[in-house]
């Protein structure tokens, strides 16, 4: 079987080359057969593809440990659901993944566009079959998934113990999704560069392709964060590790692209911004790939050392000259149509929004790069830290909050006095009462509370536009407020679609300030009987447990939990050490409210019976969790497709 998939991935590898080939010859010289051949070539390599997928899972569940990947990421007592998502657990299956879904994305963008655009389809195929073709050239010559052990062993060493969780089933593919997402409105960005076709049209076709992008990215990074939450135990969710900034960075790129691509299809402005923020998108989606597999950088996320990296840096490199070569030679057809007509204006304002991701986007990609470059200087590898990334990103988001609650406010063109002093009176207003009760309530932290007044600004300002809008169809159409809601909704789904992702946001940013700037912990041990208190809880240790599974040996402690005299049931927190993996792995006790977080870790247990315990209280972490729900229902409210009767609003709703 195995022979198969190998074989299959070879011929897949062949007929990418021939139809990248194929499908620009047919482009550049009006060639329909050409053309035609590589479309069938597109469509022969994904089912190549997909055979070999499928003999790779069908090692994997049938336990065929004479495949060197099935024992290193596989035993007898792994559950079924882990060892389907062992497929991507390592370098060759993720790296399979990445191939397959290429020509997957291939043909759902072919079907979607080849009577639509098919002038620049040609090129934009060559370019996803030219991807296509990295990543088989990686599976069959460097990182073969199918490759056999001489003696196989009686059982596999099974999956990281920490890879054993649920966020397992969803970070990592939500990740692919968003990097390999980027690649078609990639392709067709340098489709429009080689034609010549540089108006609105590939800019209308990527939009969904780069939301959707998008929304996948933001999805990875988040379930990564709630699993880094419940699994690593040391109560965070975010450490700045070079894996998780590099899927930070195209998110930044993309969301950057996602603003300003409105002021080209509003004003004819910023096409070469756009084009360089597409190029950067793709080129930094690389780019984590390449993190992650390559062992450069340490972190928790990283695969193993491979010989991977010098096959990414020749892509990398590659894709950049190609990409600058035909961006400088169509610069001048890129020259905006118009220009600022004022620094005060909602088009300035989307700059500046710009420059401040880009900001972020850079500042984030030295830090991580950083260790790399003074190794190669100086010799050593010299570790940039969370105290940087925050000093550095922290007043950055601050002032993307501030931008995203000013950008409404503001009108295109050119804003009036008088415009300018009624949009903000009110969003001006609920800042400053929520920075008054907040200081009535005890709350000093500056930095945190400058930015909940940002948060209270962008809140306001989000309500007043909904209430604006609902407003002026109750006058004019005489809806009741309700049916003018979601009318208003679905008349106008990209911009209040828009506003959904905005109020995510905000929810998620006021559950970073509140549990970055006011968690409480406390490191105690405790006997059995023994008791301790943290902000009002009362934790009563309980006792110790030991016990085996098929695969584990695990060490629970129990702990009962109470609010003054009201009972609030137990905590578990456990440690456990795999059979096959020495370190011990800590499962954290967490019991959320819509408040805050008890947090309790296991630390360690004394032959005495007593135990050691690390417990944190940390505020209104769930909102993190909501607002990344919301953050999805809004984006697929914007990219819902568009009814064709226009919106009979005033202008200033439109």
């Amino acid at each position: 079987m195995t022979d198969l998939g190998y074989a299959s991935l070879l011929w897949a590898l062949l007929i990418s080359i021939y139809g990248a080939a194929a499908a620009f010859l047919g482009g550049r010289f009006n060639h329909q057969s050409a053309w035609q051949s590589a479309q069938r070539s597109l469509f022969a390599s994904f089912g190549l593809i997909t055979v070999a997928a499928a003999v790779l899972l069908y090692a994997l569940l049938s336990r065929d440990f004479e495949v060197e990947y099935v024992a290193q990421y596989t035993d007898r007592a792994l559950p079924l659901i882990y060892t389907i998502s062992a497929f991507y657990a390592g370098n060759q299956g993720s790296l399979l993944l990445w191939a397959w879904l290429v020509s997957l994305f291939g043909i759902i963008f072919l079907l979607q566009n080849r009577r639509r655009l098919p002038d620049l389809m040609p090129y934009a195929i060559t370019v996803i079959l030219c991807t296509q073709v990295f990543f088989l050239i990686l599976v069959t010559m460097v990182s073969n998934p199918f490759q056999r052990l001489p003696v196989p062993p009686p059982d596999g060493q099974g999956l990281n113990p920490l890879l054993e969780n649920m966020g397992m089933l969803f970070h990592p593919p939500t990740l692919y999704l968003g990097y390999v997402g980027f690649t078609i409105p990639y392709a067709l960005a340098m489709a429009a560069l080689i034609t010549g076709r540089l108006g609105d049209e590939w800019i209308r076709a990527i939009r969904r392709w780069t939301l959707f992008s998008w929304l996948l990215l933001a999805a990875g990074n988040l379930f990564g964060g709630q699993w880094a939450y419940v699994e690593l135990g040391w109560g965070g969710y975010w450490a700045w590790d070079p894996v998780e900034n590099a899927g930070l960075l195209p998110w930044l790129t993309g969301t950057a692209f996602l603003h300003s691509v409105m002021i080209q299809r509003r004003r004819g402005m910023l096409k070469v911004w756009n084009m360089i923020l597409i190029i950067l998108s793709f080129l930094l989606s690389i780019f984590g790939t390449f993190l992650t597999r390559s062992g450069v950088l340490s972190s928790v996320h990283t695969f193993s050392e491979s010989a991977l990296g010098p096959f990414f840096m020749a892509f990398l490199g590659m894709g950049l000259l190609v990409s600058l070569g035909l961006l400088i030679n169509r610069w001048d057809d890129l020259r905006g149509e118009e220009e600022l007509d004022s620094l005060v204006s909602r088009e300035s304002s989307f700059l500046f929004n710009n420059l401040i991701l880009v900001g972020a986007a850079f500042a984030t990609f030295w830090g991580t790069i950083f260790p790399l470059i003074s190794e190669a200087v100086r010799g050593v590898k010299i570790t940039v830290g969370p105290p940087f990334f925050n000093s550095v990103n922290g007043p950055i988001f601050l002032v993307l909050i501030l931008i995203m609650g000013i950008c409404p406010l503001i009108g295109w063109r050119r804003a009036s006095t008088n415009n300018l002093m009624r949009n903000f009176l009110y969003p001006f207003v609920g800042a400053g009462i929520v920075t008054a009760v907040l200081w009535a309530l005890g709350l000093r932290e500056s930095f945190a509370l400058i930015g909940f007044a940002l948060c209270a600004f962008v809140l306001v300002t989000i309500f007043s536009e909904w209430y604006r809008g609902v407003r002026a169809r109750h006058r004019n159409r005489g809806e009741n407020y309700l049916a003018a809601f979601i009318n208003l909704l679905g008349a106008n789904k990209p911009r209040y679609g828009g506003y959904i992702v905005h109020l995510s946001v905000i929810i998620i940013a006021v559950g970073v300030l509140a549990s970055s700037f006011y968690k409480v912990e406390k490191e105690v041990n405790l006997r059995p009987g023994e008791t301790m208190n943290i902000k009002n809880y009362v934790l009563r240790f309980e006792g110790r447990q030991e016990y085996n599974t098929a695969s584990k040996k695990v060490t629970a402690a129990t702990l009962s939990v109470s609010n003054g005299e009201k009972p609030l049931g137990t905590i578990v927190s456990e440690k456990y050490t795999h059979r096959n993996h020495p370190n011990p792995v800590t499962e954290v006790g967490i019991r959320s409210t819509l408040w805050e977080d008890l947090y309790v870790i296991l630390g360690g247990w004394g032959q005495d019976d007593s135990a050691t315990f690390k417990v944190l209280v940390n505020p209104l972490v769930i909102w993190i969790w909501i607002g990344s729900v919301l953050m999805g229902l809004g984006t697929l409210v914007a990219a819902w497709p568009e009814g064709k009767s226009p919106l009979n609003l005033p202008e200033e709703q439109k």
